[in-house]
């Protein structure tokens, strides 16, 4: 018996399309904005960021790095790590090794976000014989 199909935006769909566009690989730790800043400068940076560093890569003041690094923290994606260079406290965050898997795999689900999106659009513009923006 063939699945049953239904009109969706100019062509047939059937039931394995089912929650195609749910992205449930979309963390809503990871998704704020500045946490996926914080994010993406630490994983350029093998060693991790002193906090005025990070807070600098980020436009964020005092509060709102400490705030945001805190909920990173709790969830496990990065480790907080003090110092003290001579007499001169330090502040390190690094992204733990499950902060790198969690990002690493939520970077592939925004490249899907970004290819159903980009293949929709060339669709579209193929019907209109346009070529897609750039």
């Amino acid at each position: 018996m063939a699945r049953p199909k239904r009109q969706v935006s100019g062509r047939m769909a059937d039931q394995a399309d089912k929650g195609h566009f749910a992205y449930e690989g979309l963390n809503r730790v990871l998704h704020e904005k500045a946490r996926l800043g914080i994010l993406t400068a630490l994983r350029t940076s093998k060693d991790g960021l002193l906090f005025g560093d990070l807070k600098n890569l980020c436009s964020l003041t005092d509060g709102n790095l400490s705030r945001h690094l805190s909920v990173l923290q709790e969830a496990g994606l990065v480790e907080i790590v003090k110092s003290f260079r001579g007499a001169k406290p330090q502040t390190w965050a690094v992204l733990s090794r499950r902060g790198r898997k969690e990002f690493d795999a939520y970077i592939l689900e925004l490249q899907r976000v970004i290819q159903d999106a980009n293949s929709r659009v060339a669709s579209q513009s193929k019907e209109k014989g346009q070529l897609p923006p750039r």
